[in-house]
């Protein structure tokens, strides 16, 4: 079956009982039991609901996978993984990753004795050179957040596997129409399901894909026993935003490219951070393991000061100035105080992520409508 098609029917079957196209929201906390340990698959429902059920389906499916979990946000998804690891442990991490992550890295999981690694994974002789006997995960965003720098996951899942480590890739900025890490050799993909799976910036949640089976009962059984897990109502949401991926993400692919190229071209810019350039160092990589350079960006001004960059991060209309991205409006926003501001200021400067950068989530709006937009606020 081809992705397109499988995007709207993955996970989908007609209700038993009205034949309802859509998944019904099972808006209940628990079910009736015919005797004890007798019933119909569900029991309670933090352990298990018919909705969330659907949509864990249609992620499996959709990301090329066996089995996908359903958590209550993407940092809720990653807690879970790291939940996978002992005191002592070792992971290796990206220097360029979504604030929220590096927070729990750093604040929450340092304290109880896991060690972080974080190198330049778009170089795999890095990743090689950091394993240890002691490494047990290795956490990759590609493209990342917001640099949008390029990480090869088939060298990266030979080096995890030759080692004994887990691969989870953050498959966020791409959405499993453009990548499928499981099929480059990953072990574990995470999503916030917020962004381009849901599609419309109005659910908060997060998902994890695999094959192992042994893995998968690991990380069922964490989700049941922390009880992370998305209301029915949000998992209703999630599976109506993946009805539309496909055609979403055309979309987002093309004006991406438009703007990209606008920005690239205009006299007070001085740098665009785009994977789809040719002279981009990871195009060559994002070209094999990519069906597509997606909607997202970060651009730099010639002013470099964080006045100028102001002005334009609150000059523009159609741009909202927000967090969060993937949705079907256009996005502008200020990383350094917004969603990257847990990351210390040298650690950013020191990975490229200046006071001054701007990153964009280009929206499915018409495309001259959102270049009017962006050249009147950089006037």
């Amino acid at each position: 079956m081809e992705l397109a098609t499988l995007m709207i029917h993955a996970g989908a079957e007609p209700d038993p009982s009205t034949g309802a196209i859509m998944t019904p929201i099972y808006q209940t906390s628990t079910f009736v039991q015919q005797a004890p340990g007798v019933h119909k698959g569900y029991e309670y429902a933090r352990s298990q609901n018919p909705t969330r059920f659907a949509l864990e389906s249609a992620l499996a499916a959709i990301e090329q996978g066996k089995y996908a979990l359903a958590f209550s946000s993407g940092v809720a998804a990653t807690d879970a993984v790291l939940k996978l690891l002992q005191p002592g442990d070792e992971v290796i991490a990206a220097n360029d990753m979504y604030g929220g992550t590096y927070r729990l890295f750093t604040k929450v999981y340092e304290k109880f004795g896991i060690h972080f690694k974080f190198t330049d994974t778009t170089l795999p002789q890095n990743v090689q050179n950091a394993i240890s006997p002691k490494t047990k995960l290795i956490w990759i965003e590609t493209p990342t957040n917001p640099l949008m720098n390029i990480t090869d996951i088939a060298a990266i899942a030979a080096i995890a596997k030759k080692a004994n480590v887990l691969l989870c890739v953050d498959n966020t900025f791409a959405s499993p129409f453009l990548q499928n890490p499981l099929l480059l050799g990953a072990d574990i993909v995470m999503h916030s399901a917020t962004k381009y799976l849901s599609g419309h910036s109005d659910v908060i949640q997060g998902c994890l894909v695999m094959n192992d089976d042994a893995l998968r009962d690991q990380l069922y059984f964490i989700q049941k026993s922390c009880g992370a897990v998305p209301g029915p109502m949000d998992c209703f949401l999630v599976l109506r935003g993946i009805k539309t991926l496909h055609v979403r993400m055309e979309r987002h692919c093309e004006n991406g490219a438009t703007v990209a190229h606008f920005l690239r071209n205009h006299p007070k810019v001085a740098h665009v951070y785009w994977c789809g350039f040719e002279d981009h160092p990871g195009y060559a990589v994002a070209q094999k393991q990519m069906r597509g350079y997606g909607g997202m960006m970060s651009f730099t001004l010639k002013d470099d000061s964080v006045e100028n960059a102001k002005r334009v991060l609150s000059s523009t209309h159609l741009f909202s100035l927000a967090e969060s991205l993937g949705g079907v409006e256009s996005l502008i926003n200020h990383p350094a105080s917004m969603t990257h501001a847990s990351i210390p200021r040298e650690e950013r400067l020191k990975n490229g992520l200046t006071d001054s950068l701007i990153r964009l989530s280009v929206g499915i709006e018409d495309e001259k409508d959102l270049i009017d937009d962006l050249n009147k606020a950089i006037g």
